[in-house]
């Protein structure tokens, strides 16, 4: 493993643990999503701030608001990497509602909300932010009225940035679903996979075809990469400006690397979440990207709330 590779690992498994040490009874699943984004950012989580913004959400919500579920803790980690905390929060809770008064409340809502707010967008921004976004997941519900989910209003958010225009952007969502879905059997990854892709330059052949050629090369490594929540993470890791076989190498050394540490042994997480999770660490060598930051929580928090769906059922 190349040595700055293997910088990157150490700092990555002391982000978990510390955030482990700060935020005890979360999922396993959500420590190592939170650890990249410190990672992505050249950033060692601290106890001291993580606490100091767990508290600081507790003082400005109330114990039901959707602040408080499941995105609790990657909020905290958003948060614990601010300047100013404080007003990234009091500006964050302004746009939720804002956003409220068009979707429904989610987990995904309060995540869209995180990744849209910045310093420089006056409130009239912001809200034809808001309202693009409410017009595009309408039309993108309507083209796919059983796979589209509060989910997918995080990528509505985020395609808002795009100089493209509405049509021009669902046109391609589309044939981006049309090219993946023939690989891709599961329809709801596939779409999530579309979102993504459409936040790339390129044509949706040249990007599917991209994130085709990534699966193999992953494979030919050695490696078996998931078919389900870990597709998207895999979608964005295509966006990057790295040969295919470099990033499998890659991938594949950190894959190893992680099988000798706490959490991914034999009782530890599912071979294809270490995977997902490898991808994830590559991926902080290059520069931040929110695209990364959203699909790698948004399939995080999919795969919790299927979990605590199914635990219900059961014990229904």
């Amino acid at each position: 493993m190349r040595a700055a590779l293997q910088q990157l690992c150490e700092q990555f498994i002391r982000n978990r643990d510390e955030i482990k040490k700060a935020a005890k009874l979360n999922s396993a699943y959500m420590y190592p999503a939170c650890a990249h984004l410190f990672c992505a950012r050249g950033q060692q989580a601290q106890q001291e701030k993580l606490l100091y913004c767990r508290d600081l959400i507790k003082q400005q919500t109330s114990v039901f608001s959707q602040f408080r579920g499941n995105i609790h803790l990657p909020l905290i980690c958003l948060l614990a990497m601010e300047e100013n905390p404080e007003d990234k929060l009091r500006r964050v809770l302004g746009i939720y509602q804002l956003l409220r008064k068009e979707f429904p409340a989610s987990d995904f809502l309060v995540l869209g909300a995180f990744l849209i707010t910045d310093e420089n967008s006056s409130l009239d921004q912001i809200t034809q932010k808001v309202q693009r976004s409410k017009t595009l997941y309408q039309r993108i519900r309507k083209n796919h009225p059983f796979l589209t989910s509060s989910e997918d209003s995080v990528f509505a958010l985020l395609l808002t940035a795009s100089q493209k225009d509405d049509d021009a952007l669902l046109a391609e969502i589309e044939e981006n679903f049309q090219l993946l879905k023939t690989r891709y059997k599961n329809p709801n990854q596939a779409q999530c996979m579309s979102h993504v892709l459409t936040m790339a330059d390129g044509t949706p052949y040249e990007k599917a075809e991209r994130v085709m050629k990534l699966h193999d090369a992953i494979t030919l490594a050695g490696g078996k990469y998931g078919r389900y929540y870990e597709l998207p993470t895999l979608a964005a890791l295509s966006m990057l400006n790295t040969d295919e076989k470099t990033l499998s190498m890659d991938i594949m050394d950190v894959y190893e690397y992680l099988g000798y540490q706490s959490g991914y042994g034999f009782w530890g997480l599912a071979k294809t979440t270490r995977l997902m999770h490898a991808a994830m660490i590559v991926s902080c060598e290059q520069e931040r990207n929110t695209a990364m930051d959203a699909a790698i929580l948004a399939s995080t928090l999919s795969l919790i709330i299927a979990q605590q769906a199914s635990a219900a059922s059961v014990a229904t």
